[in-house]
């Protein structure tokens, strides 16, 4: 419902001076154009921000304590 009203404010503006019909089928185009692009950005927008998270955390050294020293090899 609430995407139908957005739709047909965006027809509205879309249309301009043209009222009519027009103006509703430039909203209810926006409005299919919205459902399908709007999810798949989204996703886009997750699965990138999880992988920079995850590379971030696989690249990191370790960190060690600043006095210690590698024991030298027994045998």
């Amino acid at each position: 419902m609430l995407g139908k009203i957005a739709a047909a404010m965006i027809g509205k503006r879309l249309a301009g001076r043209n009222k009519g019909a027009s103006g509703a089928v430039k909203g209810i185009l926006v409005e299919t154009v919205a459902k399908r692009l709007i999810p798949t950005i989204a996703a886009a927008a997750v699965l990138g921000y999880a992988y920079k998270k995850v590379k971030g955390s696989l690249d990191r050294k370790p960190s060690y304590p600043s006095d210690a020293e590698p024991s030298p090899p027994s045998g």
